[in-house]
C-alpha cells in the first residue's frame, strides 16, 4: 500500500511525506490484522519506528490516521474547489454539477499506486469501529463550513451560511457516501477511475431525486 512520492519535491517536503505515508500503512495494516481497539499509539509508534511527538505532528488520534486517505481526499477537494478556473460557461453550471466535477477530479489526484488500497482498508475498518464513524461527522461538518466558505468567495451566493449551498453540499457528501458504500462492496477493480465512475453515477440521480413523486401503493 505504499504510494510513490514525487522526486520533484524538496528533499525535506520527501521525508515529511515519507514520515506521513509510513503512518497510515502501518496503522491500517496493524489494526486490520488486531482490531482498532487492538492497537495501541504506542505500539502503532514503535512498529513505525517513529516518536509519539512526531505522531502528534502529522495526526490527533488513531482515528485520524485511520480515516487519513477519505480524508486526504477530501482535503484535496477544498483545494481543488478553491483554485480550479472560474472562467467560461461553466460559471452558470448547476452548483450540484460543479461540485460532483470538483470532487471527480480530487479522486484523480490520488496516488493511484496506493490510495485505493489504503481508503478500501479504511472504509473496511470503519464499518466495524463505532469512534471511527463518530471522527468522521466531526470532520465532515469542519469540511462543509470550509467549503461553504470558499463557495462563498468564488461565486455569486448570498453567504457562507446559504441554506441551497449547504443542501448541495449535504447531497455531494451523501452522493459519495452511496458511490463508496458500492465501490467498497465490489469484488474486484478498486480503482480511482472506477470510485469516480459510481460518484458521477449517483451524483446524476440527484436531481431526480429531488423531483421524484410518491404514489401510495394501492
Amino acid at each position: 500500500m505504499t504510494a510513490e512520492i514525487p522526486s520533484s519535491l524538496p528533499l525535506r517536503e520527501r521525508k515529511k511525506r515519507r514520515t506521513r505515508q509510513t503512518l497510515v500503512t502501518t496503522a491500517l495494516e496493524r489494526f486490520g490484522a488486531h482490531g482498532f481497539d487492538g492497537v495501541t499509539l504506542d505500539g502503532l509508534c514503535e512498529e513505525a519506528e517513529v516518536s509519539k511527538r512526531t505522531f502528534f505532528r502529522y495526526f490527533d488520534s488513531k482515528e485520524d490516521v485511520a480515516m487519513a486517505p477519505t480524508q486526504d481526499l477530501w482535503t484535496t477537494f477544498l483545494d481543488v474547489l478553491d483554485t480550479a478556473p472560474e472562467d467560461g460557461p461553466e460559471a452558470r453550471r448547476p452548483l450540484l454539477a460543479v461540485l460532483a466535477d470538483r470532487l471527480a477530479e480530487a479522486i484523480a489526484r490520488m496516488p493511484a499506486d496506493g490510495w485505493p488500497e489504503r481508503a478500501l482498508a479504511s472504509r473496511r475498518l470503519a464499518a466495524r469501529t463505532p469512534s471511527m464513524d463518530a471522527h468522521g461527522l466531526a470532520f465532515c461538518d469542519r469540511t462543509t463550513r470550509a467549503a461553504l466558505l470558499v463557495l462563498d468567495r468564488r461565486f455569486a451566493l448570498d453567504g457562507p451560511g446559504t441554506l441551497r449551498a449547504r443542501l448541495a453540499l449535504d447531497m455531494l457528501v451523501s452522493a459519495f457516501h452511496q458511490a463508496l458504500e458500492a465501490w467498497v462492496a465490489q469484488p474486484a477493480g478498486h480503482t480511482a477511475e472506477d470510485l469516480s465512475r459510481r460518484l458521477r453515477a449517483v451524483a446524476a440521480e440527484l436531481p431526480h431525486a429531488v423531483t421524484a413523486t410518491a404514489a401510495p401503493r394501492p
